[in-house]
């Protein structure tokens, strides 16, 4: 997520002052704006050498560990908040992500790009996977092992047993909530137990 308008719509429903623990955090600039502008601390966790090194540059507290192996390092509620910003779609094991994720957090939010937004649906119509700003890959080079959609999450979170507290579609880092399944790029959902 590079979108600085995304980033800051994001960052804003953490509260000030949590302990955050960013899984997937890329280069570390979520939870380093989340340190300079909201007083959070926290970690992230990352697999990749050169996401690792740029947060270590940042300042960022990160750990390099393989999501798909699971979060039993952390205690039950360890962190405030737990964000999966852009990550659910790259893991193996995304249900027991979303429990672990509001296991070890009070809060779990995350994102994820929406493939039911209305220009991915004519790119289908049109016979063509979509490739857009939120969906930049072609279907033989993406990195996503799996598309969803905002609908989608409610009834994952609902399978599960998590309570849905908000959730809404991001456009441009506009806040989408009138229909979010058709007209929003990103789907946003603030989860718990």
């Amino acid at each position: 997520m590079t979108d600085q308008n995304t980033l800051h719509a994001i960052a804003s429903l953490v509260p000030h002052g949590s302990r955050v623990l960013d899984l997937g955090c890329g280069d570390g600039a979520m939870l380093d704006h989340l340190q300079r502008v909201r007083g959070c601390t926290g970690y992230g966790v990352e697999l990749d050498d050169a996401n690792v090194l740029a947060c270590v540059q940042r300042g960022v507290n990160v750990l390099q560990l393989n999501l798909d192996q699971g979060l039993s390092m952390f205690e039950d509620a360890s962190f405030d908040v737990v964000l999966q910003i852009d990550t659910l779609q790259h893991l193996r094991n995304a249900e027991t992500m979303l429990r672990e994720t509001v296991r070890v957090g009070r809060v779990g939010i995350v994102a994820f790009p929406n493939f039911a937004h209305w220009p991915n649906r004519l790119s289908i119509l049109q016979g063509r996977m979509p490739v857009t700003k939120r969906l930049p890959y072609q279907w033989y080079d993406t990195p996503n092992i799996r598309v969803g959609t905002h609908a989608d999450l409610a009834l994952l979170a609902q399978r599960n047993g998590l309570r849905v507290l908000d959730s809404f579609g991001l456009q441009e880092g506009r806040s989408v909530r009138l229909a979010p399944n058709l007209r929003a790029g990103t789907s946003v959902y603030k989860l718990s137990r």
